[in-house]
């Protein structure tokens, strides 16, 4: 009868030396990545480094207050309700006493 480590110790991946290009593979892999990476690297350097120090700014205000006047206010003025006072809600529980 077999025992738990037996079974647990039994190789059942057959051959595992026929399929040793899994090294020289994984290497190729990670010098083919690493040598991506520092092509794009130097790609946006020379990209960054080609941009002005400051671009110009667009679409000022042309009026000394900033001010838009093609905002309209939401409640055209007729909001008097205060909303400074708390009401509960769900998340809060009433006292009574």
């Amino acid at each position: 009868m077999l025992t738990a480590a037996q079974v647990l110790a039994e190789n059942n991946f057959g051959d595992t030396r026929t399929g040793g290009l899994a090294g020289p593979m994984g290497l190729f892999l990670i010098l083919l990545l690493s040598a991506a990476t520092i092509l794009l690297i130097r790609n946006m350097n020379a990209r960054l480094r080609r941009l002005p120090d400051r671009f110009p700014q667009q679409g000022r205000p042309t009026d000394a207050t900033g001010a838009d006047d093609s905002v309209v206010d939401p409640t055209d003025g007729t909001s008097a309700h205060d909303s400074s006072t708390r009401a509960p809600n769900g998340h809060q529980q009433q006292r009574n006493g």
